[in-house]
């Protein structure tokens, strides 16, 4: 449990999101108007900075909405930005939408997962791609990135598995740059213990426009491209953690086989 002593001064978590960032002091100030003195004194405990100017900090350095209130409560001031649960009755509107966007998206996988990859809603075409692992291994919650890496997991059906996994490991890299969230550093750590040696050379790179997800299926070969898509100006934690995953087929032997899988 986090004591009060042990809780991070609000100067220190300031200057470490400034410092990931890459920003001087200088610039900081000059962008949210006050004196780079301040700004300072801020950084060092011997000023307290308004709820305000936290805020607008965070704005300008774009801190994640879970590590702003984590900085607010640090500097004694109350959460700003509301945690709901997916299933309340406050984000039914959201809800609607995402499965709207997932069933819309059918006979293609689609699948919505929260920062640290955990699935929280799918399509059928998910399920249907995943038909040829044990379902021991899709018992809630399911992580998109453990199970695409796991050796037990799809990890021996994905034909270009070394170059996929550099890809979710770089991914991982990158959205615990963005976050500071631990877990995901500890997530990246784990499954780097399984993916292969990444390949050199640009050969993969040229048979393609972008990096599809190669799986060998029961039904026959599989390439798929992906695209991530967040809500803009999420105001809740949830939803500012949540991203839509859909995959499309990167040749016409892929549409036909999902066509059939999904029935359609």
């Amino acid at each position: 449990m986090t004591t009060l002593e042990s809780r991070p001064a609000p100067g220190d978590l300031l200057r470490g999101w400034r410092t990931r960032r890459r920003r001087s002091q200088m610039d900081l100030a000059l962008d949210v108007g006050v004196s780079t003195r301040h700004l300072s004194f801020v950084e060092t405990g011997r000023a307290r900075a308004s709820r305000e100017l936290l805020v607008d900090l965070c704005e300008h350095l774009e801190v994640p909405l879970r590590e702003r209130n984590t900085l607010l409560l640090a500097a004694g001031f109350a959460p700003t930005y509301s945690e709901s649960r997916l299933d309340a009755s406050a984000l039914d509107a959201v809800r609607g939408a995402l499965q709207h966007l997932l069933t819309g998206h059918e006979p293609f996988p689609a699948l919505v997962v929260d920062r640290c990859g955990d699935v929280v809603m799918a399509n059928r075409a998910v399920s249907a791609l995943l038909a040829l692992l044990d379902p021991a291994l899709l018992e809630p919650p399911v992580n998109v990135y453990r199970l695409s890496l796991h050796p037990d997991g799809l990890a021996p059906h994905v034909r270009n598995l070394p170059e996929w996994a550099g890809h979710l490991l770089h991914r991982l890299e990158r959205l615990s740059d963005l976050t500071g969230d631990p877990r995901l550093v500890a997530l990246r750590e784990e499954l780097a213990g399984y993916a292969p040696p990444a390949p050199t050379g640009a050969a993969a790179r040229a048979a393609h426009v972008m990096l599809p997800l190669h799986i060998a299926h029961p039904d026959g070969d599989l390439r798929l491209y992906s695209t991530i898509t967040h809500f803009g100006a999420a105001w809740d934690v949830t939803l500012d953690e949540l991203s839509l995953e859909s995959f499309v087929p990167a040749d016409d032997a892929t549409r036909a086989v999902l066509e059939r899988l999904v029935g359609e």
